[in-house]
């Protein structure tokens, strides 16, 4: 339900914004701000007026363009100060579907070499046509996952299924 209300207000943001990608950058910031324990709670506590959290927050973006300004007074407003974060997941997707550069993890059990990742993102934008950019996460798989959320792809190379798949091959050929 998030998702699809901070859709109207990022797309209320392209029309009204002479640059997205600097909104993102200071949603960016917001929103990691928003994530902090006291921050999180003054914002969702119900004993708060609505605005004193919309001044708090229009105190961080005194020299931010006059438009967020306005979007921290609506969301104040309609009570929706919390959706911040949600509209910056949603900025930041629709920003890298214009770019068609995406951001995807590849997780293992043991760190990659930089140009194994190199010939993953090669592989992947082969693929889908899309330049994605992959960052390492930690796994204990026996394996290799690779997923980029944006785009809806994910890659999944377990060793113990790729044997299970061999033996059963051989069993069928015999």
């Amino acid at each position: 339900m998030e998702a699809l209300i901070a859709k109207r207000y990022v797309k209320a943001l392209a029309q009204t914004s002479p640059s997205l990608e600097e909104d993102a950058s200071i949603l960016s910031a917001l929103s990691q701000a928003l994530q902090e324990g006291e921050v999180k709670r003054f914002l969702s506590s119900p004993l708060v007026d609505e605005g004193k959290k919309a001044s708090l927050l229009l105190d961080l973006l005194k020299e931010a363009p006059k438009h967020l300004q306005n979007l921290i007074r609506v969301l104040a407003q309609h009570k929706r100060l919390t959706l911040i974060p949600a509209i910056y997941e949603t900025l930041a997707s629709r920003l890298q579907e214009q770019k068609g550069v995406y951001e995807g993890v590849v997780q293992s059990n043991e760190t990659l070499s930089e140009e194994t990742v190199k010939q993953l993102e090669e592989s992947l934008k082969r693929y889908t046509g899309a330049t994605i950019t992959l960052r390492q996460g930690a796994s204990d798989l026996d394996g290799l996952k690779v997923t980029v959320e944006d785009l809806g792809v994910e890659v999944n190379f377990s060793k113990e299924r790729v044997k299970a798949q061999l033996i059963d091959f051989i069993e069928r050929s015999l």
